[in-house]
């Protein structure tokens, strides 16, 4: 099975590294440390604090993996060299709700940097594949679980990198 490609902007895939660090030389060394601890509490078939540091590294081995593949299969968009005035990878958009009026705004993000708590969409949530490609002015119908939402783009600007 070949793997999907992953698309993320350049601070995204900086994230994702900085994380991947953390884990393979801090918390990796953390873990084993309070493996040792929880070792020298004695009979490990009845000690939880070993079940629990144990389980804490296999978390943190599982996310090791997780975000290497996420890496490897990763490109960045280049944003120099998109249309500004169309939703990608890397925009900010506003849009209106077209029964409220509610104006929101969101940054389009790979589906790793999104948090909508944030305002961070991924570019495959219903309403990010909805609007890519789109411009200011454009009404889009999002298909969406809780039914279908009609949109109209107010603004797309560039997403100011951090």
């Amino acid at each position: 099975m070949a793997a999907k490609q992953l698309f993320n902007t350049e601070a995204g895939l900086r994230a994702l590294k900085e994380e991947l660090d953390y884990l393979k030389n801090t918390k990796r060394n953390e873990v084993k440390e309070n493996l040792a601890i929880a070792r020298s509490f004695g009979d490990l078939s009845e000690n939880s604090e070993y079940d629990e540091a144990k389980n804490e590294q296999s978390k943190v081995e599982s996310r090791i993996s997780e975000l290497e593949q996420i890496i490897l299969h990763t490109v960045v968009v280049e944003e120099s060299a998109l249309d500004h005035s169309a939703i990608h990878l890397g925009s900010t958009v506003v849009l209106r709700d077209a029964a409220t009026g509610k104006e929101k705004k969101y940054a389009i993000v790979g589906s790793n940097e999104a948090n909508p708590m944030e305002g961070r969409i991924s570019d495959r949530s219903p309403i990010g594949s909805a609007i890519l490609g789109k411009r200011a002015g454009d009404e889009v119908v999002v298909v969406a679980p809780k039914g279908d939402k009609k949109y109209t783009i107010i603004e797309v600007t560039r997403t100011v990198k951090e």
